[in-house]
Parts: structure tokens; sequence; C-alpha cells
């Protein structure tokens, strides 16, 4: 089909961007594999239309039609059309013009959006002058007034920055700017907030809120998150096995949805209750009054917790005391954490939360033996870490599992699982037969519930749900005491996210390894954790039991943190935001005053 402009600027049914019987089937060297089949949308101006759906079902694929950008393996049936100009099937040299001027994308991870070697202000100038014809000083002036727009400080500095001088929620607005640069009647946001903490998420939510309702932009918004799905859309489309399952009013499907797989996917959303009020999709109207979520992870059972050489017997598992780190030297220098202490009993899971750059990572790395303190002490299983050297910190350390938040990053892709999965027994149980390793990693694999079949696969062949049990089955085949988890479900869909978190529970309560869980989901955070410790700029903010501090918290910022977290509930969570817009403001205020 070939590309033609409508004259009305809109189709039919008045929508900015019109998707009628869309199919894509991809041509692989196993055969075709069908992504998408009759899938029919639209977005009209000002509103924003919510794709959802786990990986897989096809929704990103959606996404990249509407823009032209599918690989030349695909083959694309149907229509899809943007501000009345046919997508499918039209000239690279037309879509070229209308990529960036009539749509436009936010990506997911603006590290990889934005170029490394070029400065701020040249990226978004450059998006300026492909096309309109502007000089390159108009259109650095345009780059430092869409960074002011954007809520950067201190533009005219910033548009000389790179990108890596600039923290994960900024860099993620400079790609907004970028994508708003030439006023564009479409915008597609491939999820804008996955990465980014709760605070900052918020923000990022507020401006896409503000810039559709300025300009009447319409907005294709692609995720996972029910939460943001709540804040931000007027409609949702629900999408599996690459066909829209349901699609109606966000308080429609979000509230009395009507497909099973809709009611999966919500019934598998963690609730963070709130003051003792959490609303619920599936259990009842918004504003019921529920107990604070119950502990999961605790240890019930299980075998009793052993100690080192004169260690007690009721000694913390890691203990920080007066920590303080220290990055660099002279002006430059950074102070990571400053007088930070914590403990975690054994059997008992930890989490530790904050934004980003509060130094939870830090801390967590200052457990793991892999960063040394400027000052304080550091226990493992009631031995100073500092004292232990070669052999005996190697045994030491062997008592620990560690699972970080990319699986694909931390699983080499040369490696079979079992090679993966085996790696601690040969390091750390050198003289292990073979039969008796191989024996060792199949048990653990089916632990995690994974059959034992995948351990000669490569982990680029599986899921990121399987992937990231194998990096468990990898943390727990020494059976250690502690586990250090960074962010292990941040990036999986909430359904994968649910089972990862129940097989850790199951295997806490049966091997009684206590848990560090380094989080900024704070609804994940209190389902799993007993104790939480809030942490901001390096040092601890507020502690105490989970049940309390996320529900009754002491500390603004803690309160803050709670606010800017968005629940899967419309009606309640336009009451939470205006609720947090309202206490912004008038900090704001007294802040001037």
């Amino acid at each position: 089909m070939k590309g033609t402009t409508g004259t009305s600027g809109v189709g039919s049914t008045g929508g900015i961007l019109e998707v009628e019987d869309l199919g894509v089937t991809f041509s692989t060297e196993t055969g075709d594999v069908p992504a998408v089949r009759g899938v029919s949308l639209h977005v009209r101006p000002g509103e924003t239309l919510a794709l959802v759906g786990e990986s897989g079902s096809g929704k990103s694929t959606v996404a990249l039609a509407a823009m032209g950008l599918l690989p030349g393996t695909a083959r694309v049936s149907g229509r899809a059309s943007v501000d009345g100009t046919d997508v499918v099937g039209a000239a690279e040299t037309d879509l070229v013009g209308l990529r960036g001027r009539t749509v436009s994308m936010v990506f997911q991870e603006p590290a990889t959006a934005l170029d490394p070697l070029t400065r701020i202000g040249a990226q978004i100038a450059e998006v300026v002058r492909n096309h309109r014809p502007v000089s390159a000083r108009e259109a650095a002036g345009e780059a430092v007034g869409l960074l002011r727009r954007v809520g950067i400080p201190d533009p005219e500095k910033r548009a000389s920055a790179y990108p890596f001088q600039l923290s994960g929620g900024q860099r993620q607005r400079v790609v907004i700017a970028m994508a708003i640069a030439n006023s564009p009647s479409l915008l597609i946001a491939d999820e804008p907030t996955t990465a980014l903490d709760v605070t900052v998420q918020a923000e990022i939510l507020d401006l896409l809120r503000a810039l559709a309702a300025d300009s009447g932009t319409g907005v294709l918004l692609v995720t996972h998150n029910m939460g943001v799905v709540a804040d931000f859309a007027d409609r949702v489309a629900v999408m599996l096995d690459g066909e829209i399952v349901e699609t109606g009013p966000v308080e429609e499907v979000l509230l009395r949805p009507t497909h099973e797989y809709t009611k999966r996917l919500l019934a598998a959303v963690p609730r963070l209750a709130v003051a003792g009020v959490v609303s619920s999709a599936l259990s009842g109207p918004p504003g019921d009054a529920v107990p604070p979520p119950a502990v999961v992870a605790s240890h019930r059972g299980g075998p009793e917790p052993t100690t080192e050489p004169g260690a007690p017997a009721d000694a913390p598992v890691v203990e920080l005391h007066g920590v303080s780190v220290r990055f660099g030297r002279g002006p430059r220098a950074v102070q990571a954490l400053h007088d930070v202490s914590l403990t975690v009993q054994p059997g008992e899971t930890l989490g530790l939360v904050g934004e980003s750059g509060s130094g939870k990572s830090t801390a967590a790395r200052v457990a793991l033996g892999l960063v040394g303190p400027s000052a304080g002490s550091v226990s493992l299983f009631g031995v100073d870490l500092r004292r232990a050297r070669g052999r005996a910190r190697r045994a030491l350390l062997s008592g620990v599992g560690v699972v970080l938040q990319d699986p694909v990053a931390s699983l080499d892709a040369r490696m079979s699982v079992a090679e993966c999965v085996a790696e601690p027994l040969r390091v750390h149980r050198r003289g292990m037969p073979a039969a008796e390793r191989r024996e060792r990693v199949a048990e653990v694999l089916e632990r995690v519930r994974l059959p034992r079949e995948l351990a000669g696969r490569g982990p680029r062949e599986l899921s990121g749900g399987q992937r990231q049990r194998v990096s468990l089955a990898r943390a727990l085949v020494l059976e250690p005491r502690l586990l250090v988890a960074d962010e292990p479900t941040s990036a999986l869909d909430v359904s994968v996210q649910q089972t990862v978190l129940d097989v850790i529970a199951e295997l806490q309560d049966e091997l009684g390894f206590a848990c560090l869980f380094v989080s900024h989901d704070l609804a994940v955070v209190q389902q799993f954790a007993r104790r939480v410790v809030v942490m901001r700029a390096g040092r601890v903010e507020e502690e105490g039991a989970t049940a309390t501090t996320l529900t009754h918290p002491e500390t603004d910022y803690t309160r803050r943190l709670i606010a800017a977290v968005p629940v899967p509930d419309p009606v309640l969570q336009r009451v939470r935001r205006t609720e947090r817009q309202a206490a912004l403001a008038a900090a704001g205020t007294e802040g001037g005053a």
C-alpha cells in the first residue's frame, strides 16, 4: 500500500492514530512467527491510550508499526495511519519527514537513546534542524527552551553537558524534550518510566500529562505498569498473544475487567497499602479498608542457621555499624554513605529502599565485601570482614548468594544454563565430582521451578523470568545463609515478578536464609520484607517494621516516596495525585516564603 496523505489531518474516527486490522508476521530461520493479529485501535488528539500486556504480547510491535520502524523481516497487513498519512507500505522518504515532526517516540532506556559523545543541547538542536529551516543559533536557543520546559534545572549550563553527567530522570526528560521539539501530533511512549524511581516517575508522568493537555498531543503509552496506567491513561487496550482481548475506559478495565487474562494480570500487581487503606480492582471498591499485606518472606522453620567459629549463635547475618564510604579524593570526591548502621537477622528479610543515589546499592556492596568502608565496621556471620583474609574470607563469602537486576548482563551468554549455575560450585567446591555437581545443578533448577532439560540451553534461549530464576538458582546452589537481591524483579512483567518472588519466599522457608532485598518498588518491599530501611543521600532516613513504616511513616521524605507510588486504581490514584501535587505546591510556597 502506497503512503497517502489525508486532507482532513485525522481519520474518520477523529483519531490522530488509526490502526485497522493490523497484522505483523516475522520471518525467522525456523519459520514464520505471527506477532500481531487483527489489531484495531485509535488515539484521539489530547487523549492517552495505554497498550498493556506482558512481554511477547505484541504491544511494542504495534508501536513500532505505527512509526514505520519494523525490521525488514516483518510482513505487515492491514492499515496504520498517523494524522491521515498511511504508514504501512509508505516509502522511507515519506516516513523520514513524518517521524520527529508528526509522530515522536520516547524510548524506555534514555542511556541508549542518547549519543554518549554528543552534548545534550546539540542533540536536541539536531532534531529541530532536521525538520525546520532554522539557524544553528536559533536551534541552540530552542534546545535551551525545551530543557527548561521539561524541568531541567539551569538549562543553559545543562545544554553543554554530556548524557553521563545527568541523572536517569534528567536523561529521560532530555529524551522527552527531543520528542516534543517539533510539536508532534502523536507521542508514542514505550515504557517511559520503567527504570525510574517512584518520585522521578511521578514527575515524568506529570510532565507528559501537562504536555498532552497544553498541546493536544495524543499519546500511545506502552507499558506493563498498571499503576502508571491508572495514573495517566484515558483508555486501555489489553494485549495477549498478539491480539487485543479487552479495551475500554481506564476505570472500566482496571476496576471491572471482563477478560480472564486481564483479571489475572491485575491480580498479580503488588498493592501498596497506604495508611491502612488499599484499593483492589478485584476484591472490592476503592477505599475498602484492609490490613497491611502479610509478610511473605519470613523464616518459618527450615534448617537452623549455623555460625562461624567464635560467633554467638544469635549473631546478625550481616551488620554495618557506623559505615561511611567515600569515592575519590579531593573536591570531586563523592560521599556515598555517611554513618550507616543496619543489621539483618538470621532468617529475616530486610528491605532497603530509596531513590537512585540514596546509597542502597552501595550499602549492599559493602555487605558483600565488594566495597570497603572509609569508616565504621562490617561483620558477616559474626566475623569482622576486615580481619578475614585469603581462604577464610572466601569461605565466609561462600555463604552469600547474589541476584542482580539484569539477568542478561549477569549471566554469561557463552555458557550453558548448567555451566552458569555450577560456577559457584567450581569456585568454592573444587573437590566435588562432576557427576555430583551435575546432580546438584539439576536439583537447584527444580527448586526454582525450572525443568532439568533447560540445563543444556543458553541464557538467551530463555524468557526473562526463566533467566532470573537461573540467576536465583546460581545464587542458591551453595545453600547460602544470606541472599542479597538487588532490584531482582524491576525488569520483569508483573505475573513473572510474582512467580519469582513466590519462589524466593518458598525457598527461604525451606532453607532458612536471610535476605537483603534492595528495591525502589515500595509495594513489592511491603509485600516481601519484614523490616525496611529507607535511605536518602547516603544516610538512613528511617527504619522499622514494614507494616508500620510504609503505612505510617515518620519522616516527610518517606511520606513523599509513598505519595509518589501510583496505585492500579484510577479513582484512588486521581485523589492521591491531587493530594501529592497540593503538598508539593504548599512545600514550594513555604520554601519561597
